[in-house]
């Protein structure tokens, strides 16, 4: 099938010179969605918010030159596993050795060649992309389907730098089916995991938005980051998960809360102004207000 627009690779050109961007952008334009930034600082921006599958970057720029920018991209854990070409018409080896120890994945040579440009940016964009499926397999719970603890813990230490940065709220949720251990006790441990996957159905279904990630963070618990979300817009969140389980009507008859499946939330959120310290904090205090769910009674929204 012909690819889409939408489907097309994300290339981003660094290269302090129009008609260099221009040459190299022609090369690409055809099979790729093409980005330029005429400068390191600028290159460095770009790559973090447009995140390419492919970097072309310029060894001689001025200011920042193209080593650096590369020292850069691969010490940040948003853009390191983007893979960058060198383009330059410096032809030393010593240079070329300089680019690889960088973590560069190849080196092309001006005047190029632009059907070779071209050959290599599709075999480069095709095995990144291989490799990150293969990560994403990785970072799914194999029961749920959703994400895993270690997809959220990464993903939670990128929002918290965001929420720091840009200085927006950032809010954390947690969820506990109630009395799982009976539930798991009485119907068996395969009508645990189909509850578990009704139950994590259900919850995705209350999230609204493509940021907001839904994770399985082990046994019956779930947890949730709700990007650029203040409190109150948390505790609708969680009350939505919470009816939206409530709903399944799912039989449980060794629960002390209701005859049914139901679910306690602990909402947390960090505001700029606000004293939390680091993404571990906020983390602590969702699990605390899960905690006061508890005592509330269960099937409840704490904050």
């Amino acid at each position: 099938m012909p690819s889409t627009t939408l489907s097309k690779p994300r290339v981003l050109i660094i290269d302090d010179i129009p008609n260099n961007v221009e040459v190299l952008g022609d090369a690409l334009a055809t099979d790729n969605l093409v980005q330029f930034a005429t400068s390191g600082l600028e290159g460095l921006a770009l790559a973090e918010s447009y995140l390419p599958d492919l970097i072309f970057l310029d060894v001689m720029m001025p200011g920042m030159d193209g080593f650096e920018v590369c020292r850069r991209l691969k010490s940040n854990n948003v853009t390191r596993h983007i893979p960058v070409i060198f383009v330059t018409a410096k032809d030393s080896d010593d240079d070329e050795g300089v680019g690889l120890t960088l973590g560069a994945v190849d080196y092309i040579k001006k005047p190029f060649n632009p059907a070779l440009v071209r050959m290599r940016a599709k075999n480069h964009i095709e095995f990144k992309r291989r490799a990150d499926l293969l990560e994403s397999f990785a970072m799914i719970d194999a029961l749920t389907h959703l994400s895993n603890r270690r997809r959220f813990d990464e993903q939670l230490k990128l929002e918290w730098k965001r929420s720091q940065r840009e200085r927006i709220p950032l809010s954390v949720l947690i969820m506990d089916i109630d009395y799982f251990k009976q539930f798991n006790d009485h119907y068996g441990h395969g009508g645990g995991d189909t509850c578990l996957q009704k139950v994590a159905r259900a919850m995705r279904s209350a999230l609204n938005r493509p940021a907001d990630l839904l994770a399985r963070y082990g046994g019956e618990e779930f947890i949730a980051i709700l990007p650029q979300t203040d409190q109150l817009g948390a505790i609708a969140t969680g009350e939505r998960m919470r009816v939206s389980v409530e709903l399944l009507k799912i039989p449980h008859q060794h629960s002390l809360v209701a005859p049914i499946v139901t679910i306690s939330v602990g909402v947390a959120t960090h505001t700029p102004k606000g004293e939390m310290t680091d993404a571990s904090a906020l983390l602590q205090a969702a699990d605390q207000q899960l905690y006061q769910a508890k005592s509330n009674g269960r099937n409840c929204v704490a904050s």
